[in-house]
C-alpha cells in the first residue's frame, strides 16, 4: 500500500512493521489482561485473595459497572497498541463514517501513543515495588497472586512505546534535510 502526500501524489510505501513490533504490539494486549480479570473475578463476587474481612463484595450496581468498564476500556486501550502494525493504523476502516478509508496522518498516531505510553509508564512505574506495600486486606497467597497478576502491567508503557517508535520510524517523511 503506497502513501500519498498532501497533494495527491504518490509517496513510497510505508515498509512493513518489524516482527518484533509485532509482537510487542501483542504482548501489550496481554500484558493488561490478567489484572484484568482479577477485577472481574472480584465483581462476580469471588474474594480473589482477599482475607474474609477485607473482601467487601460489590453491591452497587455503579460499582460493578466501574470494575467492568474499567477492564475492558484498558484492554480496548492496549488494544489500540495492535493499529501501530496493522493496516487500520494506517487507513482508517471504511465502515469508520465521514473518515473511514482515509489515510491516518501518522502524527496523528504517534503523539496520542507517545502520551499515552508515558503516562502509562507513569503510572505502573512503582508495580515492581509491590511487596514492599502491606497489603493487610489479602491473604499471604492473595497478595502472592494479585501481585504476579499486575507486574506486567510494568510492561504496558514501555511496550507501547516501543511500538510507537517503529511506527513513527516506518512513517517518517524521508528525503527531508
Amino acid at each position: 500500500m503506497s502513501r500519498m502526500t498532501l497533494q495527491g501524489v504518490p509517496s513510497a510505501p510505508v515498509p512493513p512493521p518489524p516482527r518484533w513490533a509485532v509482537l510487542a504490539a501483542h504482548l501489550t494486549a496481554l500484558v493488561v489482561l490478567p489484572s484484568g480479570l482479577w477485577r472481574i473475578a472480584l465483581v462476580l463476587g469471588h474474594p480473589a485473595g482477599y482475607t474474609e474481612a477485607g473482601f467487601e463484595p460489590f453491591t452497587a450496581v455503579d460499582d460493578k459497572v466501574w470494575m467492568l468498564a474499567l477492564s475492558v476500556v484498558s484492554e480496548l486501550v492496549a488494544l489500540l497498541t495492535l493499529g501501530l502494525v496493522r493496516p487500520w493504523g494506517e487507513v482508517v476502516p471504511h465502515w469508520i463514517p465521514l473518515i473511514g478509508g482515509r489515510r491516518v496522518r501518522p502524527l496523528a498516531a504517534v503523539v496520542p501513543a507517545a502520551l499515552g505510553a508515558a503516562g502509562l509508564t507513569l503510572i505502573w512505574a512503582t508495580v515492581p515495588f509491590w511487596w514492599t506495600y502491606p497489603h493487610e486486606d489479602l491473604t499471604a497467597t492473595g497478595n502472592l497472586v494479585v501481585g504476579v497478576l499486575y507486574q506486567p502491567l510494568f510492561l504496558w508503557g514501555p511496550l507501547t512505546a516501543a511500538v510507537t517508535v517503529s511506527y513513527y520510524r516506518r512513517h517518517r517523511v524521508r528525503g527531508r534535510g
